[in-house]
């Protein structure tokens, strides 16, 4: 109830803004289990194209939009897997008119297991997806959308 009360509070701005969230954040995960990656991105790319440009009092600041997709990500059930949050946040970047760039890295663990992690940077600054030893992984591939 307590989370409902937080949420009933929140402006009309920031509702919509983790209502949406939430359900492109389900719909990127649906995505990554039955397309191919690609297939996935091209889609992405489709919703994603920056809206027309609105009054200053309706522009959503990246901090929100990290905001709206950690929030959604910990009420989501199962849990949001990195590439999942940054997929999501690129999309909501780009539609508002931020450059950002989906960065994908590996390292080894303690064990000498692979493991692989996902990121998201704007102007150089991770933005989602900053963990402790972001330093040791190795990026492999990153995905840029430039906003016009």
């Amino acid at each position: 109830m307590k989370h409902l009360s937080k949420f009933l509070a929140l402006n009309y701005q920031k509702k919509l803004l983790l209502f949406s969230t939430f359900i492109l954040l389900i719909l990127v995960r649906m995505g990554l289990l039955l397309l191919s990656f690609k297939r996935l991105q091209q889609l992405l790319s489709n919703i994603s194209n920056p809206k027309p440009q609105r009054q200053d009092k309706y522009q959503i600041s990246i901090d929100k939009i990290v905001w709206a997709v950690e929030v959604s990500s910990h009420y989501m059930p199962g849990g949001v897997k990195c590439l999942a949050r940054a997929l999501t946040c690129q999309v909501f970047m780009s539609r508002h008119g931020y450059t950002s760039n989906l960065c994908i890295g590996v390292a080894k663990d303690i064990e000498g297991e692979l493991k692989a992690h996902a990121w998201l940077e704007n102007q150089g600054k991770v933005v989602i997806g900053n963990v402790p030893d972001l330093s040791h992984f190795s990026q492999i591939t990153s995905f840029t959308k430039e906003c016009i």
